[in-house]
């Protein structure tokens, strides 16, 4: 019970008096649209499916935290016929879950999002992308999972009412995003990507509290705009062998995240596509308090199947080895099809 009311109050606390924090995957070059409006459609085909599952605290909850995103994204060349500058654009749809079901806490956002990829030279491996994203985002906790200390009978269970205030437990709100992207991917020589974007333009209020008779009483309780940075190298280190440097940076109020680290590409099959990805990346952020260190470590192994795509990554916890946050560390997986391939146009890494 106890653990129930501490987390059900650490919720209502961060929506209360923080600027709060989105989800956020390890994975982040599989959920390209929830990166950076501007990457939707950029794809070696013409459209794409992924899903992204993962979860976290599961030692320290019976059910963990779990966040999960579907998205599915479409290229249309701006001709039907090859032309000399092969300009595109993407629409596409993307669904963001996050769950607590130890207390049945819920956010679910879906976007609407498009992007126009204009190519810069006549080989058609440079890119320049803006993309836009436009959704709902519905906030959920059921009171029904919660026990306060008034509602114990004295016997043999909470069965009485209770005198705690509650506010609305459900509530939504409309989002807006943006983002700009820039491709240069060569045939066989080194190539990058790299992109900007910015989240929650509005900065939506997001507070249980919130009070639609007195809009201005809790101005801190607004959902902080997010702004990312990312970058990208393609690295051909010999036919079979590629090296895809990665990084990506965060920031929303006051905490700021980084992803750093490499994966490498090794070709397995040409002729079935078959190829593996080993990488490892470290994550060092900031918090509110305006410290800076060192949060997790991060192990993943990939596996390309012709048009499938399959990763899985773990959050080894730094402070693991500290008892008290031990079992805070997270599980990812990550699956995309990407439909009529087609390797003629490198809008961004496929993997």
């Amino acid at each position: 019970m106890s653990r129930k009311i501490l987390l059900f109050l650490l919720l209502l606390g961060f929506a209360y008096c923080l600027p709060a924090q989105d989800q956020h995957f390890t994975q982040f070059y599989a959920s390209p649209i929830s990166l950076n409006p501007a990457l939707t459609g950029s794809l070696q085909g013409k459209y794409r499916f992924s899903v992204i599952y993962r979860d976290q605290w599961k030692n320290v909850l019976q059910n963990p935290y779990v966040t999960y995103s579907g998205a599915i994204d479409f290229r249309f060349r701006m001709s039907p016929y090859r032309k000399k500058l092969d300009d595109s654009f993407g629409v596409g749809v993307i669904f963001h879950s996050d769950k607590v079901p130890f207390i049945g806490y819920s956010n679910n956002q879906i976007f609407l999002s498009g992007a126009f990829h204009k190519s810069l030279s006549d080989q058609n491996n440079q890119f320049l992308s803006i993309g836009g994203q436009v959704g709902l985002a519905q906030r959920n906790i059921n009171y029904g999972n919660i026990n306060f200390g008034d509602q114990f009978n004295g016997d043999n269970g909470y069965t009485n009412g209770t005198d705690e205030i509650l506010p609305e437990n459900n509530f939504a709100h409309s989002d807006f995003n943006v983002g700009i992207n820039y491709a240069y991917a060569p045939a066989d020589k080194v190539g990058f990507f790299i992109g900007a974007s910015m989240h929650h333009i509005l900065e939506p209020q997001i507070s249980f509290f919130y009070d639609n008779d007195n809009p201005d009483k809790f101005p801190e309780d607004r959902l902080a705009a997010k702004y990312v940075g990312h970058v990208t190298f393609q690295i051909p280190m010999g036919p079979n062998v590629q090296m895809l440097p990665r990084a990506v940076i965060y920031s929303q109020g006051p905490h700021l995240a980084i992803n750093a680290g490499t994966n490498f590409r090794f070709l397995v099959d040409d002729v079935k596509g078959v190829a593996i990805h080993l990488g490892s990346w470290v994550r060092p952020v900031k918090n509110e308090l305006d410290v800076f260190f060192m949060d997790s470590v991060v192990g993943m192994v990939g596996l390309e199947l012709n048009n499938f795509l399959l990763g899985l990554s773990y959050d080894a916890n730094i402070n693991d080895l500290n008892q008290s946050r031990r079992g805070q560390g997270a599980f990812e997986i990550s699956i995309a099809y990407l439909g009529e391939y087609d390797d003629e146009t490198v809008l961004c890494p496929k993997f």
